[in-house]
């Protein structure tokens, strides 16, 4: 479900709709959105949760809500992530209904061993290589190596993020991850459509190897 996950962020799409953005990813093969919008105000983000939602449920695709679980719970999203910031696991799974998926940020080995313990759905390895789509990380990029040590540590699903884009993808799919988080690499893609077509081309033969 993992394999090519789609974070949002309406400022890199060329001045272009999000949800059109999205849609065209979709059809070209992404398999999970996340709704991350963190300049948004809460009305105009679940205005655009609430769109993003009715376009993707009928196409079987799952919405993720970045951080905030009152919009998640509030569109009926299908998912959470949560970073080391946010909610701890222990208090969001009470109120959360237990259908909803929870994705939680690991940046080091320390937090990966302490989410080994929880019941979250996947980990968000981030970054794995440098970005500048998001700045605030306290660690070191992860690295192939770092990727491929976590992938031994724990039976989490993997999705990496960070840096990734057409030339890499496949080397972080063979070193660990279940899936690939994209931003610009659609987002900014002049047609996301064929972006996101080769970026699924390249991580299910990297899967096939």
């Amino acid at each position: 479900m993992y394999e090519l996950y789609l974070v949002t962020d309406e400022a890199l799409c060329r001045g272009r709709d999000l949800c059109e953005v999205v849609l065209a990813a979709v059809e070209g093969g992404v398999t999970v959105v996340q709704l991350r919008e963190k300049n948004l105000d809460t009305r105009h983000f679940v205005e655009r949760a609430v769109k993003l939602k009715k376009l993707l449920s009928s196409r079987h695709v799952p919405l993720i809500i970045n951080d905030r679980i009152d919009v998640a719970l509030a569109v009926g999203a299908d998912g959470v992530h949560v970073g080391q910031s946010d909610m701890p696991y222990e208090y969001l799974s009470r109120i959360i209904p237990k259908q909803m998926l929870v994705g939680l940020s690991v940046e080091n080995m320390k937090q990966a061993e302490e989410a080994s313990r929880l019941k979250v759905d996947y980990l968000g390895v981030s970054p794995v290589f440098p970005t500048t789509t998001k700045t605030n990380f306290k660690e070191i990029p992860w690295g192939l190596e770092g990727l491929a040590r976590l992938r031994q540590s724990t039976s989490h699903a993997l999705v990496a993020i960070g840096g990734i884009n057409a030339s890499n993808a496949a080397s972080v799919i063979l070193h660990g991850a279940d899936g690939v988080a994209v931003v610009s690499a659609i987002c900014s893609a002049p047609d996301p459509y064929q972006a996101a077509i080769e970026l699924k081309d390249i991580i299910v033969k990297a899967k096939n190897r």
